[in-house]
């Protein structure tokens, strides 16, 4: 009988940690405004971080059978420098994925010159952690025309589906190693 006890507190916990396993999907949305959800200033569009791409993309996935958790790191006017600047505090250690979107704050600010190297090293940081990074650009061409709010510069709730139901595939198929 002890034997037998000591059997089934085994496989209960063999099957403990492997679920848990399977729960560690962890994804970061690095960016600036549109994926913290709104923006500051006079360009204040946007929506509540709960229906920002972020956490439409985890239910999504969490839908779909990925257990997934996905944390909101965007800054509104956060620069590529920026990004760069706070990636070590920003990408906790057990991230597995970064979704990269860099925005066009590098532009208003003066800084576009440098987007192209700092978005190179952010992804060279990741890849020694060995941690994929999923760019997300080029927004007004995933979200439908009618999708930004009255400033011009940010999404509502329906733009940030589009941007999660664009990324879902691409993070399932990096959660996957493929």
């Amino acid at each position: 009988m002890n034997r037998w006890l000591i059997g089934l507190i085994a496989g209960v916990t063999l099957l403990a940690c492997a679920a848990q396993a399977a729960a560690e999907v962890r994804i970061l949305a690095l960016g600036a405004s549109n994926t913290y959800g709104s923006g500051r200033g006079r360009t204040n569009g946007g929506v509540p971080s709960s229906q920002a791409y972020p956490a439409q993309l985890e239910a999504l996935l969490r839908a779909r059978g990925l257990a997934a958790h996905v944390t909101n790191a965007g800054i509104p006017g956060d620069t590529t420098g920026g990004m760069l600047a706070r990636l070590d505090s920003a990408v906790p250690a057990g991230t597995t994925i970064v979704i990269l979107q860099p925005g066009g704050n590098d532009a208003r600010r003066g800084q576009d010159g440098a987007r192209a190297g700092n978005i190179a090293e952010i992804k060279q940081r990741l890849a020694a952690r060995h941690i994929k990074v999923i760019m997300l650009g080029h927004l007004g061409q995933i979200a439908p025309k009618n999708t930004r709010v009255s400033d011009g510069q940010h999404f509502n709730a329906q733009g940030h589906a589009a941007f999660a139901t664009w990324l879902a595939p691409k993070v399932m198929s990096a959660a996957r190693g493929k």
